[in-house]
């Protein structure tokens, strides 16, 4: 495992008194055995309220299919079972839908995040040898640069605030020879149609618990309809054109009524209180992957919009 140090200095870190502490004498808290790099209050908080009410709804452990493991298997490019004993670095946490697969494929697992969803993935994960967590931004992690074989980040990068400058964070950690892994919402013309984006534009604004009882009233009204409309595909885009919930019947089957029910609640929540959200093409990932020196770089309509990965 690769120990943490401090995000400004670089320098080392050893615990004393619940802190980490540099030789300088910088100090970081340890809350809960989690190290805390950021103040707990941020814009991110929204995302951490988040994945304390849905702690469990997109684990494939939870609810028994292999989503995330697929979508993951994908992104990657590989297996991961050849994860093992890679030292991986995973920036966006969350609730540990990825966490858990890392841990299960044998990689030595570092994530971050930058809300209080650490102590849920935490809860989730436990204490395995192969995994270390902390609450610590893209733009200042607490890991030596260059140390990591494949640093991933999915679901991320546009809700950070500048995705250009956290794609060349994630890409400073890879050593050489590395793997960097990425997401990015793809930008579409009707993305200004959608009535999620002008809900968004409020509820945003809110406090994470005002804006979560507004958006379980906006599913309660709207997903016996889009249930009921599954299947008739007129009817059901006039739906989207005053719905502004996220759904995934026709990309996940597999999921009941009572499941597919909480991944609108958990996703339309996702969507509409995210304080950052930013569009790029795969052109534009692809130039931001070039101008850094990537190669084998690889690109993909698919999952969140456009996935990549590319090789230092």
């Amino acid at each position: 495992m690769i120990d943490f140090v401090s995000p400004k200095t670089g320098q080392s870190l050893s615990p004393q008194g619940g802190f980490l502490v540099s030789a300088s004498g910088e100090q970081f808290p340890v809350v809960n055995q989690i190290p805390r790099f950021v103040p707990a209050d941020n814009y991110a908080n929204a995302f951490g309220f988040q994945w304390k009410n849905f702690a469990k709804t997109q684990l494939d452990s939870f609810n028994g299919t292999q989503i995330s493991q697929l979508r993951l298997e994908r992104c990657l490019g590989f297996s991961i079972a050849e994860l093992k004993g890679k030292n991986l670095l995973e920036v966006g946490s969350g609730a540990g839908r990825f966490t858990e697969l890392f841990i299960k494929g044998g990689a030595q697992v570092h994530t971050v995040d930058l809300s209080n969803a650490v102590e849920v993935n935490k809860e989730n994960v436990g204490q395995p040898d192969n995994y270390a967590i902390a609450q610590a931004s893209v733009y200042e992690l607490p890991f030596p640069k260059a140390s990591f074989d494949i640093v991933l980040c999915l679901g991320v990068i546009q809700h950070t605030p500048d995705s250009e400058k956290t794609i060349e964070s994630l890409w400073s950690m890879v050593k050489p020879g590395g793997l960097l892994v990425i997401d990015h919402y793809i930008w579409r013309i009707n993305y200004y149609f959608n009535p999620a984006t002008y809900y968004r534009l409020v509820l945003k604004e809110l406090k994470p618990q005002t804006s979560k009882k507004i958006v379980d009233a906006l599913v309660n009204f709207f997903f016996p309809l889009h249930w009921a409309f599954r299947n008739i595909a007129p009817l059901e885009w006039l739906l989207k054109r005053f719905s502004p919930l996220i759904t995934f019947m026709k990309p996940h089957p597999e999921l009941s009524h009572q499941e597919h029910f909480e991944w609108a609640r958990l996703d339309t929540y996702d969507s509409l209180t995210d304080y950052y959200k930013h569009l790029r093409t795969p052109e534009q990932i692809n130039a931001t992957l070039e101008k850094l020196g990537a190669k084998s770089i690889w690109i993909n309509k698919g999952g969140n919009g456009v996935e990549a990965r590319a090789t230092k």
